[in-house]
């Protein structure tokens, strides 16, 4: 009966040894797993730490642009409204330079009318031009020179006195042959209105001579007055 009882307790150790030999190594194992799996976790842990830290950095740096921005936009504000302020007067000058300009083209346009007249008055200008140099060029072409027709020299005429101005003239024709009045006003210093008032004179006291072949006329000295000064000039020499 104790032999029984022994080999039970012996059987029954034996199986409670084995039974907690093979808990133990359930239990290691298990041991094992979670320090594999705590090692892991840590992992992931120091992992995702990291990575927060860098975000956390990036976040730092973000918002010390921000800031950086955020003051330079409010300079930049600043600065313009210092413009708005400075516009201003800019635009009040503007203003008044528009309602100037417009006033100015009001008068742009008037002038632009009275230069279209004028342009108006020189094209009619110009055709009656052309109608006169036709008409001379008809006259050039004419071959035959036209003489008036002498007015004689009465002697008591030629004795008379004579102003200074007209002695000039006929001693100029005389010495220098024909010439028209433009050319004897430019030596005798008159107007043209005096030299034509006197080339008339000369001719209508019969002096001269007038050739009306073409404008201007030319004059020339008649031979009996030509040698009454030559021998004027010899006497008084």
């Amino acid at each position: 009966m104790i032999e029984v009882l022994l080999m039970l307790t012996g059987v029954l150790l034996a199986t409670t040894i084995a039974a907690s030999f093979e808990y133990y190594k359930h239990v290691r194992k298990a041991q094992k797993e979670y320090e594999k799996a705590r090692e892991a976790v840590e992992d992931i842990v120091l992992s995702f730490n990291r990575e927060l830290k860098r975000e956390a950095d990036r976040l730092d740096l973000v918002a010390y642009k921000v800031e950086g921005n955020t003051a330079r936009a409010n300079a930049s504000l600043k600065k313009t409204e210092s413009i708005d302020q400075k516009l201003k007067p800019i635009e009040a000058k503007v203003l008044s330079i528009s309602e100037k300009d417009e006033n100015v083209l009001s008068k742009i346009a008037e002038v632009n009318t009275k230069t279209q007249n004028i342009e108006t008055v020189q094209q009619k200008l110009k055709i009656k031009m052309k109608e006169v140099e036709a008409q001379l060029q008809k006259l050039a072409e004419i071959p035959e020179i036209k003489s008036e027709p002498v007015i004689p020299i009465r002697r008591d005429k030629a004795m008379a006195a004579l102003t200074n101005t007209e002695v000039i003239v006929l001693e100029m024709l005389s010495a220098e042959g024909p010439k028209t009045a433009p050319e004897i006003k430019d030596r005798v210093r008159l107007s043209r209105e005096h030299t034509a008032r006197l080339m008339k004179k000369l001719y209508e006291k019969g002096y001269l001579e007038r050739e009306t072949g073409k404008i201007p006329f030319s004059y020339r000295i008649k031979e009996e007055m030509k040698k009454f000064l030559n021998k004027a000039a010899s006497e008084q020499m």
